[in-house]
């Protein structure tokens, strides 16, 4: 499979544990003191062992200064995507253009629907995904001056008012595995983020493949949807490297609950995966950070 050609680039996947409270900040503080490129969160609204997922975001923000945020991913169906919208723009203004926003379906019905969410079919829940992305997308761009009407019956608005804009153009990753979320990715996302262990061989390079597919066909270039992965924290240099030049993997999430192995992979797996790559490539590694 291709290699997308993208900067190699890494972050951790931290448990928002509330208690200690601080723990996550913590970890989240260290990641960027190590270089890493991004800190994410799992978003589990109807668990009470964790923060809340935006709240936390926001006070990661205020702790650091330079590494990008994001949720991993973001529980839709708990979120109305207007609201997920405006606190997204939000939160990208106030932390300087930092803000990536990962979105799923969602999957644990019977802890949603305790919470008050609506029980979706898999098909209908990739339906409600597809709408948000409309409306999202529709409330962040500020350039049309008319009323937003956007959705449909799962998702919508009618006649909201846009903006705020974000600092930035805040890119869209899915949590996606089966085929409509695939082709969704392609037509609609600007990135794929599916967790290693929930996949088997070949799954990296099938992906791909339905991914350009819907891509072409909605005329969009496939090399501009970044391929991110969350991996385990005892992956090794030479198979991410792998991953990366043959699957298009440019975004390396790692388990990062241990300050330990963080300072490791940091250390000595992300700077041996840059020189692999750079060498497959046949050109220099790019610097940590791109």
């Amino acid at each position: 499979m291709p290699d997308y050609g993208h900067p190699i680039r890494f972050g951790t996947f931290v448990t928002p544990v509330n208690a200690p409270p601080q723990r996550p900040v913590e970890l989240a503080v260290l990641s960027e003191e190590l270089g890493f490129d991004l800190v994410t969160f799992q978003d589990h609204p109807y668990q009470p062992r964790f923060h809340d997922t935006w709240t936390l975001l926001t006070w990661v923000a205020a702790r650091t200064s330079r590494i990008g945020l994001a949720g991993n991913v973001h529980n839709l169906p708990l979120r109305p995507p207007a609201v997920l919208a405006r606190a997204a723009a939000s939160l990208d203004l106030l932390s300087g253009g930092r803000v990536n926003l990962g979105l799923g379906t969602g999957g644990f019905w019977d802890a949603i629907g305790a919470m008050g969410g609506e029980r979706l079919t898999p098909g209908r829940a990739v339906d409600a995904l597809d709408q948000a992305l409309d409306v999202i997308r529709g409330l962040w761009d500020v350039t049309d001056r008319t009323p937003l009407r956007a959705g449909g019956d799962l998702h919508h608005v009618d006649g909201a008012k846009r903006g705020p804009a974000p600092a930035h153009p805040i890119p869209i990753w899915l949590g996606a595995y089966r085929p409509r979320m695939l082709s969704l990715v392609g037509r609609k996302a600007d990135g794929w983020l599916p967790s290693a262990g929930y996949l088997q061989p070949g799954d990296l390079a099938r992906g791909n493949a339905a991914i350009d597919e819907a891509a072409l066909a909605a005329g969009r270039d496939p090399a501009a949807i970044t391929r991110l992965l969350n991996v385990g924290p005892g992956a090794g240099a030479n198979d991410l490297a792998r991953l990366a030049l043959q699957d298009g993997i440019s975004v390396f999430v790692v388990g990062g609950d241990d300050p330990d192995g963080m300072r490791r992979f940091a250390g000595e797996v992300a700077p041996a995966v840059r020189e692999l790559v750079a060498a497959g490539r046949g050109a220099a590694p790019a610097a940590a950070g791109g």
